[in-house]
């Protein structure tokens, strides 16, 4: 199995953080453990060769619970639940992601960049999978080849 995308580890990290403050390499060896992971999954790394995937997309994962507030970082490199979160882990949802962290208001006014729109806007359609430095890569992979291939 390859390792999920950032949306779909957001339950898994809330999760774990219901449990009690913690971080992401401790929150990456649990996660791997629940969806199975191999050694070799956990090991790969972003094209840059800079950070592990599995700690980027729980990185991200993160950041947006964050931004939704439903975690909180009492200190550097540390999460916890908030009092909001506990309430969606309590409601039991099948899963969290980018569509779901737009019913809250502080998600809304990040997502869209600050912008004064109520829940009535439109949610984009195709939400990416990737993170954003996975998406800029692959960009810049796709640029590089393209020079690459024209002729001198």
């Amino acid at each position: 199995m390859s390792v999920p995308d950032y949306q779909v580890l957001m339950l898994p990290v809330l999760e774990l953080a219901s449990k009690g403050e913690t971080s992401v390499p401790l929150a990456a060896v649990e996660i791997a453990a629940r969806l199975g992971l191999s050694p070799a999954d956990c090991e790969h790394m972003l094209p840059s060769g800079r950070q592990r995937v599995l700690h980027n997309r729980i990185h991200w994962a993160k950041l947006y619970l964050t931004k939704a507030g439903l975690l909180e970082i009492p200190r550097r490199g540390r999460f916890v639940i908030t009092a909001a979160g506990r309430e969606v882990i309590a409601n039991s949802p099948a899963k969290v992601d980018t569509k779901y962290l737009l019913t809250f208001p502080a998600f809304r006014e990040f997502y869209r960049g600050g912008s004064d729109a109520d829940a009535t806007t439109p949610t984009p359609v195709g939400v990416p999978a990737a993170t954003p430095e996975e998406v800029v890569e692959e960009a810049y992979g796709a640029a590089h080849a393209a020079l690459r291939s024209e002729p001198v």
